[in-house]
């Protein structure tokens, strides 16, 4: 099904950034210098590639049918599950952002720390994610559905990402495939 196809190739990205993220917590941890910039552009395709572009059409259309089609099984795996756990996604990452502004004005440990733990703990909170996601919500939502609106979902895909997708992929994918050179 396409558009699980396209969630499951996104999530593989994803998946890349974690380890990104965790080699970057790493370096600080070796006594590397703290860069901030960098940081600040995973923060930025954390939001813009992982949330806005990847959850985003979790939550504009994969999600949507199975709450509407799929009953009350999928709406707690959807509504107790994965939209909770996208929260905390974004929590994460607003927290770390301000412990890098906090970081940048007086070079402190504690905010160093607060650095290191926002940044692991999101990356170890996309990588449980994803799994579940692979492994439950899909699955369940790849048996459950019907064709139609297998289709229905695989033609919401393709126009989201015909309007949206060029644009961050030209942007974040290339972003991430300089970071792991």
């Amino acid at each position: 099904m396409y558009g699980v196809d396209v969630l499951l190739e996104e999530h593989k990205r994803i998946l890349e950034f974690t380890d990104l993220i965790k080699r970057i917590c790493c370096h600080i941890l070796e006594g590397k210098e703290v860069d901030t910039q960098l940081l600040k552009e995973c923060i930025d395709f954390g939001r813009n590639y992982a949330d806005i572009h990847h959850h985003g059409k979790e939550e504009k259309i994969l999600f949507r049918y199975m709450i509407e089609k799929l009953g009350p099984v999928a709406e707690k795996l959807v509504r107790n599950g994965m939209l909770v756990e996208h929260d905390l996604g974004r929590y994460h990452l607003g927290e770390w952002e301000k412990a890098i502004e906090q970081y940048e004005a007086e070079a402190k440990t504690e905010y160093k720390l607060a650095i290191i733990t926002n940044a692991s703990g999101y990356a170890d909170l996309l990588k449980r994610h994803a799994a579940k996601e692979d492994a439950v919500c899909y699955a369940f939502a790849l048996r459950m559905l019907s064709d139609e609106d297998k289709e229905r979902i695989n033609q919401e895909t393709e126009q989201f990402e015909q309007e949206k997708a060029k644009v961050i992929q030209e942007k974040y994918l290339v972003w991430l495939n300089t970071q792991m050179e």
